[in-house]
């Protein structure tokens, strides 16, 4: 995780730049929701939630000054005050009840909507064009894109509502009720040096600085809670991530008696997870001595400290109720931060994997807006022209190399040479996904590339959808899929176009590619780029298939990859990867092996 960004609040870095640079990260993350297009119905939703908040705010003022009367009642044992109290109680609490539900209301419809918003937000940019191929293949810090989506935006959403709103009603909180602490403390005669001082407002700064030097200590202790929040979130998704490969690949698996293996893998993998748990349980342990403690002696100390005033007669039971009440809420207000450490902590770690997410992404579109390969059209000329092609590995290796190559319209071009040469890799940057070269790519304009890779991509749903995708199933007649699947030599299918099922593990894999070629057939692309799309089948099926592709589809130009000395016979042209040392040079083929279909 080097490359990404971390935001370390600890006291070894500069903590004012630090805490800058996570404000800044949060209003990048945060603001563009509030400036959409579902801006007003967002800021009406806040401002009705800030609204009851300062509500909740100041019926806990009401409240407090209600605690006079009614102490006071109870001190003078007069029970008809008495009883009017209870019913102004009965009122105050029925006000608040109402501000509590309706804010608990308001806040997740909030909360969802966000959500929504942020989750499409994030998918669109995730699946727009191929970034999400490029994340995967640069190896970015981005990991698990897929937790980031699906957990992290809930939690930086849930929680930053409920931070921003606790902070706004602590704020608040603090101003009123320090007014009335202020009020009630009166100055306090210190003995200083022989002189006499007078300390206005006592109360307020004894829970000012109880508060301060708790939230310093809880910070010294509970800092490393960041670092260990953002790592077991990264180790929980590692884990989960190859619990679904191994669910996905669980015939493989079987075939190999790789269960031991995995169950090493996955062992191992979670003993990262339960290591860094226990780290986190530890910091988590120390921390929690100390918030414990201090929210216990919490509870009693305004009492300890208001207590000469009542015992020698200058205030009544009313009024030491009063000054205990608002004096744990300055108090309390002041120790924000020490209550909400471990969710402090948990937002940061949530807020930085997000700006990290951002950051990949902003690198991957920056990267597909300047393609390694120069792609060009023309009006008039062949369906496809290499020059001066260069393709390299992520590190840098070139891989094989072409200087001018061109394929006419409607010709079948097969490309061979050793296994790991770079074939499929030269298709990916045919197609325009591979990020690592240089030279140019001419198509013609208008013109419809499909490829067709070995391991088909079969979505799990109706079988119709498989077939459609991407396109949706209802794109498709039900006539035309049906003479689809008899052409490619799957009619025991035709039956079951709307099953849903677990396609991807109920067909076989040659099965699969004969889906893929009837794909192909519907989607009718002017370039066919087949990578070993065909190595399932048997021979003579491969041929068959051939046939139809080039019957079904007499203009479009096709280039494959196989190993099979059949497949020669099936294209007008042979290109072989020559050399020994990278880069490959791509020619044409040393023995004059092109036989028409």
């Amino acid at each position: 995780m080097a490359s990404q960004r971390r935001v370390d609040l600890s006291a070894e870095t500069i903590p004012v730049r630090a805490l800058l640079s996570l404000l800044g990260d949060i209003r990048r993350l945060a603001v563009p929701y509030f400036r959409s297009e579902e801006k007003w119905i967002a800021i009406g939703l806040l401002a009705a939630v800030v609204v009851l908040e300062l509500a909740w705010v100041g019926a806990t003022v009401i409240l407090n000054q209600w605690n006079v009367a009614f102490y006071n009642a109870i001190q003078d044992k007069d029970f008809p005050a008495f009883k009017t109290q209870i019913l102004v109680f009965c009122a105050i609490a029925a006000g608040a009840i109402v501000i509590a539900v309706y804010q608990i209301y308001l806040k997740q419809w909030l909360e969802i909507r966000w959500r929504r918003w942020l989750t499409r937000r994030y998918l669109h940019a995730w699946l727009s064009g191929d970034i999400h191929y490029r994340l995967r293949l640069s190896g970015d810090a981005a990991d698990n894109p897929d937790q980031r989506i699906a957990e992290d935006v809930q939690l930086f959403v849930g929680r930053t509502i409920a931070i921003a709103i606790g902070l706004l009603g602590t704020v608040v909180s603090l101003i009123s009720f320090s007014v009335i602490l202020w009020t009630l403390s009166g100055p306090l005669a210190v003995s200083l040096f022989g002189h006499e001082l007078s300390v206005p407002g006592y109360l307020f700064w004894a829970a000012l600085v109880y508060a301060a030097a708790g939230t310093w200590i809880a910070h010294l202790i509970g800092r490393p809670l960041v670092r260990l929040n953002y790592d077991q979130q990264r180790y929980e998704a590692d884990f989960r991530v190859d619990l679904v490969r191994v669910r996905e690949n669980g015939e493989q698996i079987a075939l190999l008696n790789g269960e031991a293996a995995e169950d090493r893998k996955l062992e191992g993998r979670f003993s990262r997870v339960w290591g860094n748990f226990f780290a986190l349980m530890t910091a988590q342990k120390r921390l929690t001595w100390f918030t414990s403690g201090y929210n216990q002696i919490s509870t009693i100390f305004p009492y300890v400290v208001v207590a000469p005033a009542y015992f020698s007669g200058q205030i009544q039971l009313g009024q030491l109720m009063q000054t205990a009440s608002a004096f744990g809420s300055v108090q309390g207000s002041f120790s924000f931060f020490v209550s909400s450490y471990v969710t402090l902590a948990e937002w940061v770690s949530v807020v930085q994997r997000l700006t990290g997410f951002e950051a990949a992404i902003a690198r991957a579109q920056a990267q597909a807006d300047n393609p390694a390969f120069a792609a060009t059209t023309h009006a008039d000329g062949p369906a496809l022209g290499l020059s001066g092609l260069e393709v390299r590995l992520p590190g840098g290796a070139p891989l094989l190399a072409t200087d001018e190559l061109e394929i006419g319209h409607g010709e079948c071009v097969l490309v061979t040479g050793p296994s790991g040469s770079g074939k499929s890799t030269l298709l990916r940057a045919i197609a325009g996904i591979w990020p690592h070269g240089e030279g140019r790519i001419a198509r013609k304009a208008g013109q419809k590339a499909m490829v067709l890779p070995q391991k088909p991509y079969v979505p799990v749903g109706r079988l119709d959808a498989a077939l459609a995708y991407p396109a949706p199933a209802e794109s498709l007649p039900r006539g035309t899929a049906d003479a689809m699947l008899r052409a490619v030599g799957l009619p025991h299918l035709v039956g079951r176009l709307e099953e849903e099922a677990l396609w991807p593990h109920m067909l076989s894999l040659g099965e699969q590619q004969r889906l893929s070629i009837a794909r192909a057939l519907l989607e009718k692309p002017d370039v066919l780029l087949l990578d070993e799309a065909t190595s399932a089948l048997d021979e003579a099926s491969e041929a068959q298939l051939y046939r139809l592709l080039r019957a079904e589809l007499p203009r479009a130009t096709f280039i494959s990859i196989g190993h099979r000395s059949t497949l020669v016979g099936l294209h007008d042209r042979v290109l072989h990867l020559h050399g020994d040392a990278a880069p490959r040079m791509l020619k044409p083929a040393t023995a004059p092996r092109l036989q028409p279909v």
